[in-house]
Order: C-alpha cells, then sequence, then structure tokens
C-alpha cells in the first residue's frame, strides 16, 4: 500500500464505520486493546503472532521473522522519538521526517514486512490495517507510513543476504554416539544454516560457545542419562501428569518458542503507563536475543554433532559406562526433533526471551503463558511468579518429552542469557538526552 493509498483508505475506513454492520470482528487478544500510546506495536505483535500460527512456521524459522518485523517497528518508531539508539541506521541510511507520525511509521514497518515475510497472509494483514487505521481516525500520516515502509525495506534486504537461504552441505552420517537419524522420520538433521547465519546483535555465531557436553563416562552424564531414561519414556511410571502437560504445553502443536513468548511481551507490555518506544524496543531486543540464541545453539549443535536420548539408550553398551545401560526398545514420550541434541533450541531461546523480560519488568513478576500445545483443549495456561521458574520449567519439559539431555538444557538456558544480556548492554541503547517525545 503507498502512502496515498493508505490516507485515502483511512477516509474509507471511517466512513465504513458509520454505517452498521461495516466494522469487522477483531481477532486480537484482550491485552491488545488498552488505551495506551503503544496499542499499535502491541496489535500487530499479536497480528504476528497469529500470522506465523497460521502458517505453522518452524520455530527456528519463527525467530528470524520475528526479529525481522520488530526490528524494523523499533527502527522507524525511533527514528522518529529519538529516544535510543537505533538498531542499523547504517541499513537505513536515511532519516526520519520530523513530521512524521510514529504511529504511523509503526504500522508501516509492521505491515511491509510482514507481507514480505508472510505473503500468504496479506488478506489478514489488510484487515488489520483497515481496523487499525477505523479505529484510529487520527493516525492517518503518510509520511509516517512512508517512513515505516523505508525503514521495513532496509531491514529486509539487510537480512536477505544473511545465510538463511544458503544451502547447506550434505550431513555425512558418523559413527556413534554422533547425531544418528531417528524415528520417527529418520530426518535430518535441519535447519543446519541457521548455525552459520549472520547474528543480530552477536558479533559471530560462535561468540558465546558452551564448549562440549559433559562426557560419556563422567557422572553427570551418567545422571542425565538415567533422568531422561526413567522421565522421557514414553511408558514412564515416574512422569507424573503434570510433567507430561508440561511438555505438551512447551512442544507445542502450532505454538513456538516466538508465538509462546511475544505472547507472554506482549500481556505485559499492554500498560497505558508504556511508550510506543518502550514497546517497540522491548519487542526488538527479545526477538533479536532469540534469534541469535538460536544461531548460537545451532553452531553448537553443528560443532559438538551429539546423538539424542532415543540413540544413546539403545546404543549405551559401545562405551564403558555401567551406569548407563542400554534398552533398545526405549521410546520418548514425544517425536524426537530432527536434528542434534546439545545444546537445547528452546532452553536457548527461552532463557534469552525471559532473560530480556525480566530486566524490563523484574524476575520475579506474576505472568501466564499459554500453548496449543496440550491435546484435547485448544489452548493452555501455566502460571508463574518469576521468568527464572519459566526457563525451569522449559528443562523439565524438554527432559519429560524424551528430547534433551538435563545438563542440554541447562546449558542452552545459560547461552540465552548470556546473550540478551550482550544484547541489552550493546544495543538500541537509551540516549542521555532522552530523545524527543
Amino acid at each position: 500500500m503507498s502512502p496515498k493509498s493508505f490516507a485515502v483508505a483511512a477516509v474509507v475506513v471511517v466512513a465504513a464505520l458509520a454505517v452498521p454492520g461495516g466494522a469487522q470482528t477483531s481477532t486480537r487478544s484482550a491485552s491488545a486493546t488498552s488505551g495506551g500510546s503503544g496499542d499499535v506495536v502491541v496489535e500487530w505483535n499479536r497480528t504476528m503472532v497469529d500470522a506465523l500460527l497460521a502458517t505453522a512456521t518452524p520455530a527456528q524459522i519463527a525467530t528470524r521473522d520475528a526479529a525481522i518485523v520488530q526490528t524494523a517497528v523499533f527502527d522507524a518508531v525511533n527514528g522518529i522519538t529519538r529516544r535510543d539508539t537505533q538498531f542499523r541506521p547504517d541499513a537505513i541510511g536515511a532519516t526520519a521526517p520530523r513530521s512524521a507520525s510514529p504511529i504511523a511509521a509503526a504500522v508501516g514497518a509492521a505491515y511491509t514486512t510482514l507481507v514480505s515475510l508472510l505473503p500468504s497472509q496479506k488478506a489478514a494483514f489488510d484487515a488489520e490495517l483497515t481496523q487499525t487505521l477505523g479505529g484510529k481516525p487520527w493516525l492517518p500520516n503518510t509520511q509516517g507510513f512512508a517512513w515505516g515502509q523505508t525503514v521495513a525495506n532496509a531491514i529486509l534486504a539487510l537480512r536477505s543476504s544473511d545465510g538463511f537461504t544458503t544451502i547447506p552441505s550434505p550431513y555425512v552420517v558418523g559413527p556413534l554416539p554422533a547425531w544418528q537419524p531417528a524415528l520417527p522420520n529418520f530426518a535430518g538433521p535441519t535447519f543446519r544454516q541457521f548455525a552459520t547465519m549472520t547474528p543480530w546483535a552477536m558479533t559471530s555465531p560462535s561468540q558465546f560457545d558452551p564448549g562440549p557436553p559433559p562426557a560419556l563416562t563422567s557422572p553427570r552424564y551418567t545422571r542425565d542419562f538415567n533422568e531422561v531414561k526413567a522421565l522421557g519414556s514414553l511408558t514412564s511410571v515416574t512422569r507424573t501428569a503434570d510433567q507430561t502437560q508440561i511438555a505438551q504445553f512447551w512442544a507445542g502443536h502450532f505454538d513456538t518458542v516466538t508465538t509462546i513468548w511475544n505472547r507472554v511481551a506482549e500481556s505485559l507490555a499492554a500498560r497505558p503507563d508504556r511508550s510506543l518506544t518502550e514497546n517497540a524496543r522491548l519487542f526488538a531486543l527479545m526477538d533479536i536475543s532469540t534469534a541469535d540464541a538460536v544461531i548460537a545453539v545451532w553452531n553448537a549443535k553443528n560443532t559438538y554433532n551429539t546423538w539424542r536420548p532415543i540413540t544413546a539408550i539403545e546404543n549405551a553398551g559401545i562405551y564403558d559406562n555401567t551406569g548407563a545401560s542400554p534398552d533398545p526398545l526405549w521410546r520418548p514420550l514425544l517425536p524426537t526433533p530432527p536434528f542434534q541434541e546439545y545444546p537445547s533450541g528452546h532452553s536457548g531461546a527461552s532463557g534469552a526471551a525471559a532473560s530480556v523480560l525480566a530486566s524490563f519488568f523484574g524476575n520475579d513478576t506474576n505472568f501466564s503463558a499459554t500453548s496449543d500445545g496440550v491435546p484435547g483443549a485448544a489452548s493452555t495456561v501455566r502460571s508463574f511468579s518469576s521468568f527464572s521458574d519459566a526457563v525451569a520449567e522449559v528443562t523439565v519439559a524438554r527432559v519429560a518429552a524424551g528430547f534433551h539431555f538435563r545438563f542440554a538444557c541447562e546449558t542452552a538456558a545459560h547461552m540465552g542469557n548470556e546473550i540478551a544480556t550482550y544484547a541489552l548492554t550493546t544495543q538500541m541503547l537509551p540516549l542521555h538526552n532522552g530523545g524527543d517525545n
């Protein structure tokens, strides 16, 4: 949509809303309807989450998509309000018009990036654009919308050569204990290009490399081997009903680490006392941290190339560890993901997201998370009294699912925290003069 058609659309929508039946039904969550000045950032985050779910976007790709959308929104808004340092002023290479509306800029950036990344959902984005304009007749500003488009196209161009479309060399299956294709589809390893993708805040994909996992004969490996063998078994007699639900909740059906944590951020950001720039910065920092966590984790996965529990438990007898006995019939609670085990992708990304949210709202914050991951329920809610509790639950989830050894989850969560801390101290820093309101 051009700036001119943007302004025309506003007039059309306002007229339509004056006619009974002309308004559209919103599919946004209740938290996105508060009257704060940050509403459009929250609203378009909800639109992005809905689109990622509608397209069943894989978790790894969703982190990249969300980071593109939210950095474009931040640079579009902050380029006008000038409260913080820009994320990528070098890529944009232009200055926002002083009279541009930051709200219109946020809408222009979100709409443009989403249409480019998820074109099959354009009708939904057009509907949201119409609803945004109709609900805010004071909003139209062609300069702001055009500036948002400019920033969005610059971020899209920047990431077009980040390695996402690179085709990795064919994977060669090595001898045990290297990763092996496994049930249910004997596929993978997938998303290997993420290991070498251009980071968002990190200096390199290996900047936060965790070092190798515990030796197969070590006490730590033996302890964690036996834990996942007992707790993560399809036929486990030690896993509780709640632990089963935890595993299913964090695995999601269509929900991913991005959709779950962006909804959490949305619920906390939708407050009247939060500004447009504050919310744009929150989402951008969280989503670049989770995206970098995936890059860092995949770099480590490719480096260490370790087997999953389903392979390790079947073949435990190939090395000298009498404390870890084999079981060729062992099966996990949930289907094993088709890529290497160490470290855990979900734990790394969740650790990063939670660390950013804790830096904004305090670790001991009460919040709820929702997921479509429990069979028989359209959506399930779990409540937490701290972000660290939620990250610890993700570890339980991945072990109880039979996906990971505990050390892989705890190591990844620590990586996520380090990555988030690095992003928070190097990116989008507040300006001393406070910028413009």
